[in-house]
């Protein structure tokens, strides 16, 4: 195949996955708006107006990048998880697998689906978060760098999760179990620097901490961890989950057998 014939496969895949969540919009972009309302509500207006300051921050203008950051990475997680599941459990996971079309087109297609619902969602949460507090982007590159670096990650490991996934309740334990309790403790609504030194130290094993502390500082320029090592450990995380997903993909474990 030449890189045209690549191009098409890659875009008629994307926009069928574009065209799917904005398809079903009122399960997949407007309950994040609704709960992000809610935590902005609750959190940032009632306890957040009770709280001092955090690194010269309103509570409510502290959590907010976190807040969008976790709509990011539970959005861009479950497009992937979910599409690539149903395609499985419907057999037409077929039709593109005897398509000629790499395999690693395939991981390519539907990890952008991912990145473009988890963007997708991130907007309306960001101009949710606008209209209850008031921040100024401080470093714009990075903040469009980490989200897409963010989408990239967890669409990859969507795709992990539905490759594995042998009935639907599947789909449903790695974020219920292991992806939300690292979100919560990834310090979306607290600073890392705020707890004992112990706890501190358990905080560092928590790979979410780098990504919602980088987004944070790329937006409020404050941070509890060094920059270069945050992103260093969100490029190996990548890097893993890609050739991992590819050879998945090769070995056609759990679409072959």
């Amino acid at each position: 195949m030449n890189l045209k014939c690549y191009w098409v496969a890659f875009y008629t895949m994307l926009r069928k996955e574009i065209l799917r969540f904005m398809r079903i919009w009122p399960q997949t972009l407007l309950p994040p708006a609704i709960t992000t309302g809610l935590y902005f509500i609750i959190f940032g207006q009632f306890i957040g107006s009770q709280l001092s300051t955090i690194h010269g921050y309103s509570y409510m203008q502290y959590i907010a990048p976190g807040l969008i950051m976790m709509t990011i990475i539970t959005n861009a997680y479950a497009n992937v998880s979910t599409s690539f599941f149903i395609n499985r459990f419907q057999k037409s996971i077929e039709e593109v697998l005897v398509a000629p079309i790499p395999e690693f087109m395939i991981l390519l297609g539907y990890t952008a689906g991912g990145i473009a619902r988890g963007i997708a969602v991130g907007l309306v949460v960001a101009v949710i978060a606008f209209c209850f507090t008031h921040i100024h982007v401080q470093h714009p590159l990075l903040t469009l760098l980490i989200v897409m670096l963010c989408s990239v990650l967890f669409a990859l490991a969507g795709f992990t999760n539905a490759i594995f996934a042998k009935k639907f309740d599947d789909i449903a334990i790695v974020p219920t179990f292991v992806l939300t309790p690292l979100t919560y403790l990834g310090g979306v609504f607290y600073s890392v620097a705020m707890l004992p030194p112990f706890w501190q130290k358990i905080s560092l094993a928590n790979p979410i901490l780098y990504i919602v502390d980088t987004f944070r500082y790329s937006i409020l320029g404050v941070s509890d961890i060094n920059l270069s090592h945050a992103l260093s450990i969100i490029l190996s995380f990548i890097g893993a989950l890609f050739l991992y997903n590819w050879y998945l993909l090769k070995k056609g474990v759990g679409i072959r057998s």
